[in-house]
């Protein structure tokens, strides 16, 4: 259901960029009338791929997140890139650059907000099957581990709060009906 938009924009423009978001400033005018500015970050549509082996185990990097100074459990991720002309090419790409994975099977989950108070970021979720792990190609950035853990472990992860990324932890738990089936 939506509804109107209660803020009236004046004005936008870009106030800060580097090459993966920026930072557009808008003048706005509030509900109640009054002026204000509203800051958003600009990025581009992601994916996050929840990666299955042909034996069921779920495929994991644990990652080294500077902003945040640890290292996290995450499903692979990555932001589209205007040489992919979908988002499944994106999740494909940043499949095999991530943990060398190929899936036979990539399977649309479904999308949500990444970070709605302040990003513009859509996030998109993938299922993938039959993934066989080959050769990484990671950026210079990317400090990680692959692991290929079973179904069962990783959904206990996510609810005893060992999977922190709150994507990974979603994309994880909105794919659970599908991974339930392996656990019979």
């Amino acid at each position: 259901m939506k509804k109107n938009t209660p803020y009236r924009t004046l004005s936008s423009q870009i106030v800060w960029s580097c090459p993966w978001y920026n930072v557009r400033q808008d003048q706005i005018v509030t509900p109640d009338g009054r002026l204000g500015v509203y800051n958003v970050v600009q990025k581009e549509d992601a994916v996050w791929i929840v990666p299955v082996t042909p034996d069921h185990k779920i495929i994991l990097i644990y990652n080294y997140r500077h902003t945040v100074q640890d290292w996290c459990w995450e499903v692979p991720a990555g932001s589209q890139e205007p040489h992919h002309t979908t988002i499944e090419e994106t999740a494909r790409a940043e499949l095999q650059e991530e943990v060398g994975g190929v899936a036979n099977k990539l399977e649309y989950v479904s999308s949500f907000y990444v970070a709605s108070g302040i990003f513009n970021e859509i996030g998109h979720i993938f299922l993938a099957t039959g993934v066989r792990l080959g050769q990484a190609a990671r950026e210079s950035t990317e400090v990680m581990e692959v692991h290929c853990l079973p179904v069962a472990q990783v959904l206990q992860m996510v609810r005893t709060g060992q999977i922190r990324d709150g994507n990974s932890a979603l994309a994880l738990l909105l794919c659970e009906p599908k991974l339930q089936a392996w656990l019979k």
